[in-house]
């Protein structure tokens, strides 16, 4: 079996949460879905789990962080090209989320910001790496 990644994430609504990351493009796994978390599918080896608070706190003794006032993890996604960056920026905003950044490029990297509704910090790039700079 390949590797799978998992990213579990607290959040306080469970539909709004699902509602945002359909919006951005990525499907929900019913067999992993319930009401008290839910799996969206970004590829076929990974994945998000939207776990509600209280559920996710059974996992963990430690204290569940405000994402909008602590920063938990940067989380970056790539996709294939500029003009899926700047799309996958649109469709967060339009689905509730927050540009959070100014965009960077760097010629061979093409990235932005966004929070997702639980004020989670989502990176989105477009990387060349035929086109980095030799150190």
């Amino acid at each position: 079996m390949k590797t799978k990644i998992f990213l579990n994430l607290a959040v306080k609504d469970l539909d709004k949460a699902v509602s945002f990351y359909n919006k951005l493009g990525f499907s929900t796994d019913p067999k992993f879905t319930n009401e008290k978390g839910a799996c969206l599918v970004i590829d076929e080896n990974i994945f998000v789990m939207l776990l509600v608070e209280e559920f996710y706190q059974t996992f963990t003794k430690k204290q569940i962080c405000d994402a909008t006032k602590s920063s938990e993890a940067l989380m970056a996604i790539s996709v294939d090209s500029r003009e899926q960056v700047d799309e996958m920026l649109e469709k967060a905003i339009k689905a509730g989320g927050t540009d959070y950044d100014q965009a960077n490029d760097y010629g061979w990297m093409y990235q932005k910001t966004f929070l997702d509704i639980d004020g989670h910090h989502w990176e989105v790039f477009f990387m060349d790496e035929s086109q980095i700079p030799e150190m």
